[in-house]
């Protein structure tokens, strides 16, 4: 589920509004794929300098300077800037989407946030994407062309932190080659969040010190975006996945990497762009990223064949700690008791399965945890999602003595087929939309490797 939000990513690296009074402390913590196509005009608008990006453009040196200055990086070549308007970061961020994500790509996501019950049926996600992103956006620098932009509905004396945020990016470049992120391999969405994480946590530290060199820039950049009507309407009523999913590799990425600059200084900050963090828990738990604690590597092998005809693989990915915690807590609602129940996290993978003839859709999780208590404490907190989630859950004997009930359960729900988890000493196997005619037992053995 982590690699669901990645417009702007790979091809350009964006700043948020909201990202940048996370990290300032103006923004309460907390706070409040699709089908749906936003059509890319068909023939490029004649370009038009904007009256703003002179500017800019002369803004930049002077804070170029500096930003390399905080950041101890040696500024190796010019960076070209300018202004861009709402409509011109629209379609930078259509564009950027259409080339990361292809429209199956996009259904997989769709459908399994739909699954997994963290955004509303009906809800549109790409086009609510995009529009969130132009309300939120306040510049970008693009790896590719190397250059960045800014917003020009937001007033210049306000965005020297947005540039030092931007060019630390363009250092970061110049550096350590961003452009090696652009061909993420496909089926460890968990581990290129992580490196997210790393590339916009630096970026936000160096911002927050620039900042706090002269804390007026603080009061100009939010009078700046007062000024300018900066809305925080659609931040404020998107669905908590896509909120939280856009902030943490900001908020959270800001503190790993306050941790790792507390241990090193920016030499291992640096240091970090060659030895990556690895997954989300890496970033939640620094120490576990210093300890080189790698990820189990989890095998999910193919059971289209055992659903029955119809049935296809649409995805097959890593959740991670990050997103077993928005799995859990967006029903538990009890965020020490979900952090809890994911801290043992070792490994996982999961796969997506629908038929399209029949509506029907399935999703197959395989966890991996460091103790079997671990593995008992996500078992149970998913058992309580889980009857949360589904509310017409009924559920289902099993004729098997020697299966405690501790160690699996099996729902019948109206509508979404079977329910069925087990866990087997430190491993947890969830099913979610088995169809009612499907051998349970034959899906379990398939899943779990066992004889």
């Amino acid at each position: 589920m982590s690699k669901r939000i990645k417009c702007g990513w790979r091809r350009a690296t964006i700043t948020l509004v909201v990202a940048f009074a996370c990290a300032t402390g103006l923004w309460p913590a907390g706070a409040p794929r699709s089908s749906a196509q936003i059509a890319a005009p068909q023939r490029p608008p004649v370009a038009t300098v904007n009256p703003r990006s002179a500017s800019v453009a002369a803004a930049t040196t002077e804070v170029l300077k500096e930003t390399g200055e905080i950041r101890q990086l040696e500024v190796l070549r010019a960076v070209k800037s300018g202004a861009q308007s709402r409509a011109e970061i629209e379609r930078m961020l259509v564009r950027n989407l259409d080339e990361q994500t292809t429209p199956a790509e996009l259904h997989a996501s769709e459908l399994a946030l739909k699954k997994l019950g963290l955004v509303p049926a009906g809800f549109a996600m790409r086009s609510f994407l995009i529009e969130l992103l132009t309300e939120q956006v306040a510049g970008y620098y693009d790896p590719k062309t190397q250059e960045f932009y800014l917003a020009d509905w937001i007033e210049l004396d306000g965005q020297q932190p947005v540039i030092a945020h931007e060019l630390t990016h363009a250092l970061q470049d110049q550096h350590f080659n961003l452009r090696r992120f652009a061909d993420w391999p496909k089926g460890d969405s968990d581990a290129e969040l992580a490196a997210h994480a790393l590339v916009e946590g630096d970026a936000t530290l160096v911002m927050t010190f620039y900042v706090m060199r002269d804390l007026k820039r603080v009061a100009a950049m939010m009078k700046s975006m007062g000024a300018a009507g900066s809305a925080t309407e659609k931040i404020e009523r998107a669905p908590r996945v896509l909120r939280e999913s856009l902030l943490f590799p900001y908020k959270q990425g800001m503190e790993w990497t306050s941790q790792v600059y507390r241990r090193g200084g920016w030499p291992l900050v640096s240091e970090a762009f060659k030895n990556l963090p690895q997954s989300t828990e890496q970033i939640l738990h620094a120490e576990k990223y210093f300890a080189r604690d790698a990820p189990v590597k989890i095998n999910l092998p193919d059971i289209a064949g055992l659903l029955g005809k119809g049935w296809a693989r649409l995805d097959y990915d890593v959740n991670g700690e990050w997103s077993y915690f928005q799995i859990l807590d967006e029903y538990l609602r009890a965020e020490k008791e979900s952090r809890e129940a994911v801290a043992g996290w070792g490994g996982d993978r999961f796969a997506l399965y629908e038929n399209r003839a029949k509506r029907q859709v399935l999703l197959a999780q395989l966890t991996a945890w460091d103790t079997e208590q671990d593995a008992a404490e996500f078992f149970n907190a998913y058992l309580k999602r889980t009857e949360r989630r589904y509310k017409d859950a009924a559920a289902v004997a099993d004729t098997r003595a020697s299966v405690p009930v501790e160690t699996r359960r099996v729902w019948r729900t109206t509508g979404e087929g079977l329910i069925v988890m087990e866990r087997q000493g430190a491993r947890v196997c969830i099913l979610e939309g088995v169809p009612e005619k499907a051998d349970v037992r034959a899906l379990l053995k398939r899943v779990m490797g066992t004889p």
